[in-house]
């Protein structure tokens, strides 16, 4: 298993906005493609105005055909569209369990 860890630093006082644009209009159609999310979470102390959302994939092809069915996805595009102007910053990183942990997502 791998995971997909994402931040999104927003930009100042737009993360409510941004939290429910993605409630209302990108949650259903990024689960339907990649599933539940792994975790997904915001920054309280430390770097703020970050979205932190994980996503776990049985492999990097997995993740590869998975997100390249999503961004293939009209809607997913159009939600991109309204999503982006939120975004200051992203960052990304794949993360692969050590083998005293399960591996179950």
């Amino acid at each position: 298993m791998i995971v997909d860890e994402r931040t999104y630093t927003i930009h100042a006082g737009k993360v409510p906005e941004f939290l429910a644009l993605y409630e209302r209009e990108g949650l259903a159609i990024q689960t339907s493609h990649l599933g539940q999310p792994f975790g997904y979470f915001i920054t309280e102390v430390g770097t703020i105005n970050q979205i932190v959302h994980m996503w776990a994939y049985d492999s990097l092809a997995d993740r590869e055909q998975k997100r390249a069915k999503m961004q293939a996805d009209p809607a997913w595009n159009a939600y991109i569209a309204k999503a982006a102007p939120y975004f200051a910053r992203m960052e990304n990183r794949i993360l692969k369990s050590v083998s005293f942990w399960p591996k179950k997502a």
